[in-house]
């Protein structure tokens, strides 16, 4: 028998409690032997648990227990976890996680700790999806030329509301309040920085790159509005908040987090709701499609349930990155200002004779070259100005937009969404 101990009893942790008990015949077949849970550590004895385990509010409990042999951590937050699981571990305790802020900063100094302790994690990352696994293992044989992930579900469903249903922000952010899928301060999700945390996580074991959330470029979904939806329905683009890594030729991987205007025939295009949706391009098998529940107790707990078979099966943890040796790829980072992609730019300009030759010579004397242009005239003399470029740098975009802003003919900073294709 496995023991089990899990810091953290709340809507997952007692989904893997009841979940263990239900479907304890199938889970034994499959793991070779049974897997309890015994203890769980909360913060509020006096709330009602639908569990069974005993409970205490000292995660001592647990991490001085010796008869315990996996530590389940769900508390949340990154340096108090950072404690409990480097104790766990050093006790050699097996440990699984389904903290991805805890990984998007301390993920290799955890991996260093391990070392051949079973470190499990793949819960952290799109919920019941085995997306981890599937890096690690299923494309083990593949260099991974590039990931886009829909990774909060979030922002996935109100985006799919704006440009099915045309509600806009405000409105269908306090529909999604309301039904429990954003949080009273919605910022994390909405910033981008829960997705941001995960695919972190992912690069790390398609590059080995290591670099935190301040490293990379993250943006959320607050600035979109109607006339984005309507250019975005306009040219045939789905709208989505996407989590990318995309290896380049001169041995720099890009790494951001940002609202993404794609064509609608894109695989991932069609993940709406609060579902999640990975997309993998390896060298070898080329592009893979994850699809599945995010998050969610259940969806979540299985992600958790199956490394714990993983660990009963093994007894030691395959490597916590994907490698049994230090990635010697070259691979590195590349500035957030050297991104090329496509650009969609909406700005409010005066509608007057001049001003789209003085617009077109800002971005010829930046190198951005327009693809497509659309005006839309509004009141009071002022015209709505919708465009989108060729592949071009951020660094070029940014500039050009702080021209515009300077112009005299722009009324205010130009909004931007990047545009893969």
């Amino acid at each position: 028998m496995l023991k089990i101990g899990i810091i953290g009893v709340g809507t997952v942790g007692t989904s893997v409690c009841q979940i263990l008990e239900e479907n304890k015949d199938i889970i034994t077949a499959r793991a070779g032997v049974e897997i309890t849970p015994i203890s769980g550590v909360v913060n509020n004895l006096s709330k009602k648990r639908d569990v069974k385990i005993k409970l205490s509010n000292n995660v001592d409990d647990i991490l001085d227990d010796d008869s315990i042999d996996i530590v389940v951590e769900l508390m949340g937050g990154v340096e108090e976890p950072y404690k409990v699981v480097k104790k766990a571990l050093e006790k050699n305790k097996a440990v699984v996680t389904a903290n991805k802020a805890l990984l998007a900063y301390h993920r290799y100094e955890l991996q260093e700790i391990a070392s051949n302790n079973a470190f499990e994690y793949e819960a952290a990352v799109a919920g019941g999806i085995p997306i981890i696994n599937a890096l690690r293992d299923g494309l083990s044989a593949n260099h991974i030329n590039s990931i886009m992930g829909i990774l909060n579900g979030t922002c996935n469903y109100m985006l799919t509301k704006m440009i099915n249903e045309n509600i806009p922000y405000d409105i269908i952010l306090k529909e999604a309040q309301d039904l429990g899928y954003a949080e009273a301060d919605p910022s994390f999700d909405v910033g981008g920085f829960d997705a941001a945390h995960k695919l972190l996580i992912l690069a790390s074991i398609a590059y080995g790159i290591d670099a935190k959330p301040e490293d990379i470029l993250i943006e959320g979904i607050q600035n979109i509005n109607s006339e984005d939806i309507a250019f975005a329905k306009e040219f045939d683009y789905a709208l989505k908040l996407l989590a990318i890594a995309k290896k380049k030729d001169n041995g720099e991987v890009e790494l951001r987090v940002h609202p993404v205007l794609l064509p609608n025939s894109t695989m991932i295009s069609k993940v709406d709701g609060v579902m999640n949706g990975v997309s993998v391009v390896g060298d070898k098998v080329g592009e893979t499609m994850y699809y599945g529940a995010g998050a969610g107790g259940d969806a979540t707990a299985s992600a958790v349930i199956a490394n714990l078979v993983d660990i009963a099966r093994a007894g030691k943890s395959s490597p916590m990155l994907g490698f049994k040796k230090p990635l010697e790829t070259g691979l590195k980072l590349a500035a957030k200002e050297d991104i090329e992609t496509k650009y969609y730019i909406r700005m409010e300009v005066e509608d007057k004779s001049g001003v789209l030759a003085k617009v077109a010579t800002i971005f010829g004397t930046n190198s951005i070259s327009i693809k497509t242009m659309v005006q839309k005239i509004s009141k009071d003399g002022v015209a709505n100005l919708l465009l989108s470029t060729h592949t071009s740098k951020e660094k070029d975009i940014k500039e050009a937009l702080n021209q515009l802003k300077d112009s005299g003919v722009v009324k205010n900073m130009p909004s931007m969404i990047r545009i893969e294709e």
